[in-house]
Parts: structure tokens; C-alpha cells; sequence
């Protein structure tokens, strides 16, 4: 037993939880979640990583953890139009429930994995850096209307960046605090610290939702945290096991969806704190790290209405700069993953742009339709090529 193992697994916790948590409140602010049930949806959340981190790490004795899928949660909040929800909380449950199901099929049936694999990485990047980019976009557009209380944080960023890109996001939460603090720009917060409790939600099973939503939920937890999270484990040495992990982040997805929570899926950034051997020598022997890290998350389950409480004093301006902070660096590497390869360098655009547009067709949202615009292109491009050889 080594003090790292704990150690480490908390700066994990730290870092994906305060790095991200404006994201996911962003996104429970766009399908119109009560503040109880924004509390049950990050409680639910955090329940989830950790039965889903203690149990992968001592069943397969592997630092295996788990994070709720960010580019889901900026996904969610990009369906709202002008701040007005395109999706009720009820119809956005339904379409959790839809995606969770989803990745419970591709732990079962290994050709709908190989389905979605054959996708090409590159359109998948594309869709994701659409969804994303608005968010950083948004910083600015805080920063004309407010600039003494936005610009600040975005220098504190750039310059902790310099240092450690892990931390600069956090750093740029408390400087916003503080900063917020310090112009009076923090509403008063009514009661103290209090324990969440966890609230049913019925789903409404919408098809368009389900296609616009449910679907590109599946296709970026999968594309942009699960496999990367396998990648993460490879790189450390193990040999992730894929079917068994993909079935209990689809179960524990399946079972807290109904309380509000998005996807449960495997930690990629995060990971590398608990797998490396900063954490401990022997690779035997990380797999600790993983009950500690699920540890620190039940305990942010218990105070999840403190949580939403907290974020609900600040000022807008601040949520905006910590999500599309944060959000930059998911950009930059879907951005790059999306342009790189020059045969699909023309349908990756297009479904960038496409996804980023806010199209909504027939009730289903920009995603999957600028998916489907770079699905098309590359097929043409491909029939072409035919034609011309």
C-alpha cells in the first residue's frame, strides 16, 4: 500500500469532476431538469462511477474507472435552441435510457460493435468537434458582454496552461469564485451543505429523440471516452476487457438513467492518473487506485444538491468560460482527428458544419443529421472515384 494510490486517485476525482461538472449542468440546464432533479442527475452520476469503478478494478484486478461522458453532457446542452429546450426532461430520459440499451447490444452482440467501429474515425471527430465548438465560441461572446469579469479567467487559463493543462481548468473554477466573489457578482445561497436524495423521472419515449439524441449520445460516448479509455489501459500495459466493461457502464447507464443521469462510460484523461506508475510501481497493484477513486465519488453523490446549489450562485459568465475552457481541449484533438486524413477531409467539414449549423430536421437534431450529410458525401466521394478509375 502505497499513500499514491490514494493520492492519485484523488486528483483524479478532482480534476474529472470539477473540470467538467459546468458541462454537465449546462446540459441539465438545456432540457429544463428542476434543481431537484439536477441534484439526482449528478448524485445518480456519481453513484454510477463508483459501483462501475469497484467493480471493474477488483473484479478484473485493473485500475479500471469510469466518468460520465462529457462530450454526451456538451452534446445534451447543445440541443437547446436560443437557451429554450428542444427536449423535455422526461423525453431526454427516454432517450438515455435508448443509448444506455445500446451499449448494453455492443457488449452482446459483437457485430454492432464492429458496426459502429467501421464509422470512420474522422466523421465521428468531425460530429463531436460540432458539438463542441460552440462552447468555446460562447467564452467570447461572455467575454463582449462582460469582459472584467471574463477576460481574467481566460489569462488565468492561458497561463496555468503553461504549467499543467490538467489543472488549468480548475484553476480557472476557483479564480472564478474568487473573482465573481470579489466583483459581487455571487447570488446568496440558501442552506448549508445537504444530502441529495434521488428523483424518478418517467421517460417519454419520443422517436425523434431517440435518432437526434439518443443515438449521437451512443456515438460520442463510445467514439470520444470508451474507446480512448481502452486505449488508456493498453498503453499502461493491461488488456482492457472490452465486453465486460461495455456491459456494466451500459447497466449502471440503464439503471440510473430514470434519475436523470446521461451516459456512464470509461475515464480517458483521468484514467492516466490511476494506470501509470506514478500510482504504484507494480502494475499489480493500481487497481486500488480504482476503489479510492469510486470512494471519492460516492461521496460527492451524497451532496450533489450542494453541487447545483453552488453553480446556481454563479454568474453565467463564469459557467460559460469554465465549460468552453475546459471544452478546448476536446475540441483541438476532435478537430485534428476530424481534418487529418485527406480522403475524408471534405465530408469531415461538412458534417462539422452541419452539426455545428443547430439544423433540425423533422424533430431530430444537427448531430445526426451532420453525421448522416458526411455519410453521404463520403459515399459519393467513393462512387466517383470508382467512376473516374
Amino acid at each position: 500500500m502505497r499513500l499514491s494510490l490514494f493520492s492519485n486517485a484523488l486528483v483524479a476525482v478532482l480534476v474529472g469532476f470539477g473540470g467538467s461538472v459546468a458541462i454537465v449542468l449546462a446540459g441539465v440546464q438545456a432540457v429544463g431538469a428542476t434543481p431537484a432533479q439536477s441534484a439526482s442527475w449528478i448524485s445518480a452520476l456519481c453513484l454510477a462511477m463508483f459501483v462501475t469503478s469497484t467493480t471493474l478494478s477488483v473484479l478484473h484486478r485493473m485500475p479500471i474507472v469510469t466518468a460520465w461522458s462529457t462530450p454526451g453532457a456538451a452534446l445534451i446542452a447543445a440541443t437547446a435552441i436560443g437557451g429554450v429546450p428542444t427536449y423535455s426532461i422526461e423525453v431526454a430520459v427516454g432517450a438515455f435510457l435508448f443509448a444506455a440499451a445500446l451499449i448494453l447490444l455492443s457488449a452482446a452482440v459483437k457485430p454492432l460493435a464492429t458496426l459502429i467501429a467501421k464509422i470512420p474515425s474522422a466523421l465521428a471527430s468531425a460530429m463531436l468537434a460540432g458539438v463542441l465548438i460552440g462552447f468555446s465560441i460562447a467564452v467570447f461572446d461572455q467575454a463582449a458582454k462582460d469582459p472584467l469579469l471574463v477576460l481574467p479567467l481566460v489569462a488565468v487559463f492561458l497561463i496555468v496552461r503553461m504549467v499543467s493543462a490538467t489543472w488549468a481548468v480548475i484553476a480557472v473554477l476557483g479564480a472564478g469564485i474568487a473573482w465573481a466573489a470579489i466583483l459581487g457578482k455571487i447570488a446568496p445561497m440558501t442552506g448549508g451543505i445537504e444530502l441529495t436524495s434521488l428523483e424518478l423521472i418517467t421517460p417519454v419515449f419520443d422517436p425523434a429523440a431517440l435518432i437526434g439524441l439518443g443515438l449521437p449520445l451512443f456515438l460520442v460516448s463510445m467514439a470520444s471516452q470508451n474507446l480512448p479509455g481502452f486505449a488508456v489501459l493498453r498503453a499502461a500495459g493491461y488488456e482492457p476487457p472490452t465486453r465486460s466493461a461495455l456491459a456494466v457502464t451500459g447497466l449502471a447507464s440503464l439503471l440510473t438513467a430514470p434519475f436523470g443521469a446521461h451516459t456512464t462510460t470509461l475515464a480517458a484523461i483521468t484514467a492516466s492518473l490511476c494506470t501509470g506508475p506514478d500510482t504504484h510501481p507494480d502494475p499489480n497493484k493500481r487497481w486500488i487506485s480504482g476503489i479510492f477513486y469510486g470512494l471519492g465519488y460516492l461521496i460527492l453523490a451524497g451532496v450533489g444538491v450542494s453541487v447545483v446549489a453552488g453553480f446556481a450562485a454563479l454568474p453565467t459568465g463564469v459557467i460559460v468560460t469554465v465549460a468552453g475552457l475546459a471544452l478546448i481541449g476536446p475540441l483541438m484533438g476532435s478537430m485534428s482527428a476530424a481534418l487529418a486524413p485527406d480522403a475524408t477531409r471534405f465530408p469531415a467539414v461538412l458534417t462539422l458544419t452541419a452539426t455545428a449549423s443547430g439544423l433540425t430536421l423533422f424533430g431530430i437534431g444537427s448531430a445526426f443529421w451532420g453525421l448522416v450529410l458526411g455519410l453521404l458525401a463520403l459515399g459519393l466521394d467513393s462512387l466517383a472515384k470508382k467512376m473516374r478509375d
